[in-house]
Formats: structure tokens, sequence, C-alpha cells
């Protein structure tokens, strides 16, 4: 099953990279246009920094991060202790690796809930970025679908961990 959810856990990775790749880029050119405006201040001159440009980072970047956490739970890229494992039986790891896989997709699910709800209550509200003037609400999809992929892959490895 895990194989089958693979191909999309990449594509969403990379279409979060490619999020964060803009973010970057929105953000170099921010910084820029600050200092252009210091050495434009210099002659009198002005340049004026992007209007909005911490509405779109804080709203493309709440998408961007959720959008790697299924392609790390299908690679097992999260963080692991296994200290004290690593002296047990492998029995032993293998039971606590499927816990501990099915402890992840209960957290997702239950996160997965409660942002689906932030969005009907955000789109209810009609909640709009300050100064753009967005609807904040399509920004919550983005999550909401990682969160739901990160819950499958997750649960997935706990039923069939052989097939990772």
């Amino acid at each position: 099953m895990t194989s089958r959810l693979a191909p999309i856990c990449a594509s969403w990775a990379l279409a979060g990279g490619a999020l964060l790749l803009l973010i970057m880029a929105v953000t170099s050119l921010n910084a820029a246009a600050f200092t252009a405006d210091r050495i434009a201040s210099l002659s009198g001159g002005n340049v004026s920094a992007l209007p909005g440009y911490e509405d779109f980072v804080r709203l493309a970047v709440s998408g961007a991060a959720l959008m790697m956490f299924p392609y790390c739970q299908l690679k097992r890229g999260h963080l692991a202790v296994d200290l004290f494992t690593r002296r047990a039986p492998a029995k032993f790891g293998r039971t606590l690796d499927r816990l501990w896989s099915a402890l992840t997709a209960l957290l997702a699910l239950f996160l997965l809930t409660f942002m689906t709800r932030g969005l009907f209550e955000t789109r209810a509200d009609n909640v709009m970025s300050p100064i753009l003037g967005w609807p904040e609400w399509p920004f919550y999809a983005p999550g909401i679908l990682s969160l739901a992929l990160w819950a499958m892959v997750a649960a997935a490895q706990t039923v069939w961990p052989a097939r990772d």
C-alpha cells in the first residue's frame, strides 16, 4: 500500500518545496526592496517593500510546512530514538515501530479533524488577511490534504510494515 502512496507523497513534497522556493524568492525580493529603500533614502528617494508580504508568507508557510510530513513519514525520516531499542530483540523494535506508526496516524487524524473544523469556522467568519484582503480558508486545504495523506501513510505502515 505504501508503494501506491509513494509517488503521491513525493509529488506533494515537491509541490511544498516549490512553494518554499516561492516564499524564499518573495522574501529575497522584499529584503532587496528594503536595501534599495535605504540606498534611495540617501538621495531623498523612496522604494517601497512588497505590500502584503507578511500575509503571503504566513499563509503560504502554513501549507508548505505540512506538505513535507507525508513524505517524511513514508521514508521514516521523522525523529526516531533507537538508543534504547538498539540492543533489544528485533521483534520488540518492530512492535514498537508499529505502535508509533499507529499513534502517528491517530495524531494526524486528530489534527485533521481540528484543521477541518478551523477551515469551516474561518470560512463562516469570512476571515480575510489584514493587508491583502485574501480569504484565509482556502489556505487550509494544503494542510488538510497533507494531514490526510500523512495519516494514510502512517496507517499503512502500521498494517503493512514489511512492504515499506
